[in-house]
């Protein structure tokens, strides 16, 4: 179905044909709650009006069934991201890093840098840097500082994100991951901490959030 007046109405979604040109991307598709022939109906509404497709928090088995329909239709395992991309996406100059304290924070990290990379940002990824063996950080400290973006993403009590920004004069978007033992509460402990960071600099997504740091980082990167 076209759209029309900048949506495209399939009856159970209003598909945001127009938001490509409000936000220089077109509207992402959050696939948890959806089930498969709404997620095929409305990738195949994105498609149909040229539009770039990007799904989230995409599990396997739905991957698989929207391939079918959709042969070019790639998938990233780890961040859980399925993607299509049919407009010309030139390369930014700037440099984007990823940084993760723990290989658990992968998952979310890896949200981050592949929403970047469909985006169509340069990526630097460095992980399992912790705080914990804070010596890994600093053999990186040339690529961070090359950055015209930080994103760190970090469980546990969520220190990382701070230690960086004190290193760095680049923003830093910082995700607190739902990592880590009882007293994190599923994250809470990290949010704050990041949410309290005593360095200027620092702007904080919601908990496991790696989708919409990415996405932040890609408006700040293209201004620059």
């Amino acid at each position: 179905m076209r759209a029309k007046q900048g949506f495209c109405d399939l009856g159970f979604a209003k598909i945001d044909t127009d938001r490509l040109n409000r936000k220089g991307f077109p509207e992402v598709i959050y696939c948890p709650g959806k089930d498969k022939i709404h997620l095929k109906k409305i990738s195949g509404a994105l498609i149909k009006n040229c539009q770039d497709l990007l799904l989230t928090k995409l599990e396997k088995n739905n991957y698989l069934y929207l391939k079918k329909f959709l042969p070019k239709l790639k998938y990233n395992t780890l961040a859980k991201l399925g993607y299509c991309l049919q407009l010309p996406n030139k390369k930014t100059v700037g440099l984007v890093a990823v940084i993760s304290a723990g290989t658990s924070d992968l998952p979310v990290a890896e949200e981050a840098a592949a929403t970047l990379e469909v985006m169509g940002n340069n990526v630097a990824r460095i992980y399992d840097v912790g705080v914990a063996g804070v010596h890994r950080l600093m053999q990186n400290l040339t690529v961070i500082k090359k950055a015209s973006v930080i994103i760190v993403v970090a469980g546990m009590e969520g220190a990382l994100a701070s230690l960086v920004s004190g290193l760095a004069k680049s923003p830093l978007i910082a995700v607190p991951t739902s990592c880590g033992y009882g007293a994190s509460f599923g994250g809470l402990a990290a949010l704050l901490t990041m949410l309290n960071s005593c360095s200027p600099g620092v702007v904080v997504v919601n908990i496991d959030n790696g989708f919409g740091a990415g996405y932040f980082a890609s408006l700040i990167n293209k201004k620059e």
